[in-house]
This record gives structure tokens, sequence and C-alpha cells, in this order.
């Protein structure tokens, strides 16, 4: 969850790791540090944003160095905690993203040897230990002690009077980015793009030995090759383009995104999977979940197929009886739970789809097959376009299953979304920024979209937010209902309608404030309701999406009215690599 990137070449250092750390700060951290080096390591390290403290790092000179963005997971963040770590001589210096689960065994071997820490951190074990192995040769110390470790780690490692990088990874991303004569190293592709196009992904259990002119990888001891790959994404992407945030940004992009996914469709290895299956199994984590749970609910009445949708952080310690199509959803393909279930479904032979959002990670080389979605860079924190992208995908399986019975709706969907970017909802957001509970319910596919919408509310505006099937609030959270406590519902045309209508007069009657989504024209839902949102009035699939946008701009514009910091939410990262 934290973001590493290093640099060696003909540039200053330090300018390129400062510009690579602010693109990795959509993967959420709490402190950040540098380390460049020449005849002797130069560290700055920080608590708090870049942008408030990078100035101190300036001084710091060299060609090489090496920076690193930290969402804390052993240790308070503070200065001391921040990364980079150094040895007991300062002699070498290193970045971590991971986390080392025994790294109390080796701190406790490491102490008894005379070895003294500064820090809290896993982290640190990894220095002292290739501090112990140091001649001169940084590759061979750095092979020598990585079996050694247990648990995660993509490292970059920097040692005084030597012009190099040692990057090692094993289930934690790491990416090189090959330029003219110059080499840089990052968790993902994106501090990369204003240099180069050409990326290298490593894979688990590779040892990279990096100069300004060159770079050499290892696995188990012996030189091997990985191909170089080139980009289609590029720098233009990453920036905001006149929006106040990237969120409203990645929002107001998902027409484009969601067309883009249709358009390009599924290629005939994935569409014979799909056909072949008997039953499929999804796992995923936070909003993919969610995207999965919409396609459960899609899929077995329209395709008459058993669907189990699995949360990825449950499914390694209770793992249920797997048959048929696994499908693995991730936005970024480096979700640590989802990559544990997908190499547990490898395991038992079941056949592996990756639904992800970038070409190159882990998912997509463990999977069978892979089906991208085109949403581009997603730079903010919570997922928008990402979200609508992932659903593009498997309503494309969903149709490929009802011989392309929807082929004219998924293509013109595009068209209903960008007609809800523009809708009137400022009177749902004074209620909800001024409430410190709000219920989210729906039915059938809506009770996931309902989660979905409760979480965007919690992460970027802080508000408590939750998500239920509307006709569970009698059990238990009727409890809850205030004049102070809005409920946002979810009622459209369809076997649900009255049962629902009925579920509105109920929370109505318990005084609850209710913030309708329905169809345009529904004078019915609009008289019994406080705040009616008309959506347009098309097919079930479109309702989906366009209902999912509209409450991702309810939640971005309560953050806004709260004045939340709505692209990089509190404790939260983007990519979530560890478990």
């Amino acid at each position: 969850m934290c973001g590493i990137v290093g640099y060696i070449g003909r540039r200053d250092a330090t300018g390129v790791l400062i510009q690579g750390l602010k693109r990795l700060e959509y993967r959420g951290y709490d402190s950040f540090g540098l380390a460049t080096v020449g005849s002797a390591i130069e560290v700055y390290k920080k608590v708090g944003r870049i942008s408030d403290g990078e100035a101190g790092a300036t001084g710091l000179a060299g060609y090489a160095g090496i920076g690193h963005t930290r969402w804390a997971t052993h240790g308070e963040p503070n200065d001391i905690n921040a990364h980079p770590h150094t040895d007991c001589t300062g002699r070498i210096a290193l970045v971590h993203n991971g986390v080392i689960e025994n790294y109390s065994e080796l701190k406790r071997q490491l102490e008894g040897r005379g070895h003294v820490f500064r820090s809290e951190t896993d982290t640190e074990v990894i220095a002292h230990l290739i501090e112990e192995q140091y001649d001169g040769d940084l590759l061979a110390a750095v092979s020598a002690i990585l079996p050694r470790l247990e648990g995660s780690y993509a490292v970059l490692v920097i040692a005084a009077d030597t012009q190099k990088i040692v990057a090692a990874r094993n289930a934690s991303p790491l990416v090189l980015g090959v330029g003219d004569a110059e080499v840089f190293a990052a968790s993902d592709m994106t501090p990369l793009l204003e240099y180069t196009e050409r990326v290298v992904y490593l894979e688990d259990g590779d040892v990279a030995d990096i100069t300004p002119d060159r770079y050499t990888i290892y696995y188990d001891g012996r030189e091997v090759e990985r191909p170089i790959e080139l980009i289609s994404w590029c720098v233009e992407d990453t920036r905001k383009g006149g929006f106040a945030h990237y969120m409203l940004k990645e929002i107001f992009e998902q027409p484009q995104s969601f067309y883009e996914t249709i358009r390009a469709g599924i290629d005939d290895h994935v569409r014979q999977m799909v056909m072949e299956a008997d039953e499929i199994t999804l796992v995923a984590c936070g909003t993919s979940y969610h995207t999965a749970l919409v396609f459960k609910y899609l899929a077995e009445p329209l395709c008459n197929l058993p669907i189990r949708v699995e949360m990825g952080s449950e499914f390694k310690y209770f793992t249920p009886p797997l048959h048929g199509l696994v499908i693995a959803v991730s936005q970024s393909g480096e979700t640590a739970d989802t990559i544990a279930a997908l190499k547990m479904a490898k395991a038992r032979n079941c056949p592996t789809l990756a639904i992800t959002n970038v070409q190159g990670s882990t998912v997509t080389r463990i999977a069978d097959e892979t089906l991208l979605m085109r949403a581009g860079p997603e730079i903010g924190v919570a997922a928008t376009k990402s979200y609508t992208a992932q659903l593009a995908a498997l309503m494309q399986i969903v149709n490929a299953r009802c011989d392309d019975a929807f082929d004219d709706v998924l293509s013109h969907a595009h068209l209903a979304i960008s007609e809800v970017l523009i809708r009137e909802i400022r009177e749902a957001v004074a209620l909800c920024a001024k409430a410190e509970h709000v219920f989210f319910v729906g039915r059938g596919p809506f009770y996931p979209v309902s989660m979905e919408g409760a979480l965007k509310m919690k992460e970027i505006s802080y508000v408590h937010a939750e998500g239920y099937a509307a006709g569970e609030l009698k059990h238990g959270p009727f409890a809850l209902l205030t004049p102070e406590t809005p409920v946002v519902a979810i009622c459209t045309p369809g076997p649900t309608y009255s049962v629902m209508a009925s579920n509105i007069k109920e929370m109505k009657a318990r005084r609850a404030p209710v913030i309708a989504l329905g169809v345009d024209g529904d004078k019915e839902l609009a008289e019994i309701v406080d705040i009616f949102i008309p959506i347009p009035n098309t097919h079930l699939l479109v309702q989906i999406l366009t209902i999912s946008v509209t409450l991702q701009l309810l939640a971005y514009h309560t953050a806004c009215a709260l004045q939340r910091d709505v692209d990089k939410p509190r404790n939260l990262a983007k990519s979530v690599t560890v478990e």
C-alpha cells in the first residue's frame, strides 16, 4: 500500500524522485522520504504531505536515488518510522512496500548480534541483514538475505560508493521503466509516464541489478529475460484537466470509459471460457466486491447460472468448495487478498479469469485469461470510473451468456450516463451534509448498488453510511431511524417496485427523511418522499449505471460541502497490496 520509486541515470535524482512520489500520492500515505547516493548516502524523510515538506529535500545530490510514500503498518506515522531506512553504518539505504511477517524474530536475532534499531518498522530488519552480508557487492548481499524474509516485499536498495540500485520483488508490485541512459523503478507505471513508454514488470522472486545504461534480472540466481511492454496510457491521463478534483474528473470520464470497455468487447478465448462455465465464483474486495454482487443479481436470473461471490480477505481462511470458473476482480490487479485467492483457485485447477484495469499487473500474469477494463488511470482514491468499467466488463459476460441480447442496450448506455452527470441534487447534498448517519437501501441488483453508494459516502465525506437490502431495515436498523437520519432509497419500475414503495412509507412513518432515486415521471414516488432525484427511464442494466453515478455525485458534493480532502481521504490507500 506504500509507494516506492527509484531512479538512476543522467538527471538530478531528487527532482525525479519527488515528482514520482507525487504521482504515487493517490495510493495513500502518511509520510514520505528519499535517499540519494554519491560518496555517501543522503537521506531526507518527513511525516505528512510531500507538498508541505519537499523543500527540505532539495539539498540532496546525486544521479541515483530511491523514494517512498508510507502507509503505516508497523509503527506510528512519524519522521523516524518514515522510509528510507539505513543500516548501523549509514552506508546502505532502502525503501520497502509490503510486510515482513517474521520481522520480530529477525529483529531479536540482529539485536543479539549488536545491531541498533532506530525505528519501529518491520522494514529496518532488511537493512541490517544486508549490512551483515555487504562487502562491496550489493547484488550479492541483497540476494543472500532474501530467502530469510517471510511475507511480501518490493524493495529498492542503494549503497554508498556504488552507482547502482538493486530491486527485488515478492508478492508486491514493482515495475522498471527503460529510458535513454536511465532506468526507473516504481510500484506502478504512473511515475514513469513522463519519461518513457517502455516498461518491464518484475515477477515474484526476481532481483534486478540496475545501472544507468543497463539492467539485469535474476531469478533463483540465474539471469532471465522479462519482456519490454509499451504503456498505452500517457501523462495527460493523470492530470486534472481543469476539474477541481481527480474524483470529479473521473466521474465525468465514465461515459467514455464505459463505452471504451464495451467497444473493446471480449475475445474468443474469454468468450469460450465463460460460455463453458457451469458455475462461476467471483473473488473481490471493496468496490470490486460490490460489482461482483451486481453481476450475481444479473447473471443468476438472466443466464440461469449459479454464481458465488466471495470476499478476497476471507477467502484464504474460509475457502469455499471450488468448482467451475473463478473470476478475480481487481482495479489495480495488485490487490493482495484477491491475488492470494486467485493462486488458490489455480492450485485447485479451476479455470481463472482476471478483470482488471492494468495490463501486466499481477492478476493478468496469474490468470488463464484477462478481460481488460478500459478506464485509464484512476488517481482519486475512491473508485468511480473503474467501478463502472468493471460493470461494463461483467455485463458483457452476461450479454455473452444471453446470446448477445443486450448489444444495443450496452452500446448506448454511455449516453444515459452523460445525462445524469448534470442532474440537480443540491437538496439531497444539503440533507446528507448535516447528517451524522445515512442509510442507503435497494432491492435486487440495487442492493449492492446501495452498498457501493454508502461506501462512497463514508470514505470521502466521513459521514457514517450503511447500505442495506430494503427489507432488512425492519430486522434491527429501524431502531436507528430518526428525523436526523436520511435514507437514500432506490425505487425503479419492476417486480420490487410496490414492496419498495411500501418500505419507503414505513421509513417515513419513523420520521426519517427519504431521498428517492426513481425514473423520470414517477409522480407517485415523488409524492411520498422528501427529495426525488429522477433518472432516465431505461433498461435495468442502464439504470444500475445511472443510479451508481448519481450516488457518486451525491457523495462527492457532500464531501465538498464538508470541506473534505476528496482525492486523498484519511487512512485510505488506492491499492491494497498487503493483507
